[in-house]
């Protein structure tokens, strides 16, 4: 009997390590809002573009090293959007265009600048075209 007790108390006590490793194994994902939100004139006199732009990284280690360089990813983004023509920016199919553009643009200067392993994606959380 105290060896079938002990053998249950050592599957329990394995069950459970065994299920916090899962736990902990799942990826750190967090959005980085890139603040304040973006306000870049446009290719014609009293035009502008306001994009609040959100930052989706993958990993503790890049999460750091993201915020560390969000000054250079707010520069990329200012010379993307800049002088854009209003007319490109209409519809959602522009706006996805414009956000995929955003996306590769990141990944490109976090490649200049480390890394860009943890960065996966980008959202925008607001978007205003007057």
């Amino acid at each position: 009997m105290r060896i079938l007790m002990l053998c249950l108390s050592f599957l329990f006590v394995f069950n459970t390590a065994y299920a916090e490793d899962e736990e902990s194994a799942e990826p750190v994902i967090e959005y980085l809002e890139m603040a304040p939100k973006f306000t870049v004139n446009l290719d014609r006199p009293n035009k502008y573009l306001v994009v609040n732009v959100q930052l989706m990284v993958e990993g503790e280690t890049y999460i750091e090293k993201v915020k560390k360089h969000l000054p250079a990813l707010r520069h990329e983004l200012i010379m993307l959007y800049s002088g854009r023509p209003s007319a490109e920016l209409q519809t959602m199919e522009q706006r996805e265009a414009l956000r995929i553009e955003t996306k590769k643009a990141i990944t490109k200067a976090l490649e200049k600048h480390l890394n860009s392993d943890g960065f996966r994606d980008v959202f925008f959380t607001e978007f205003l075209v007057n």
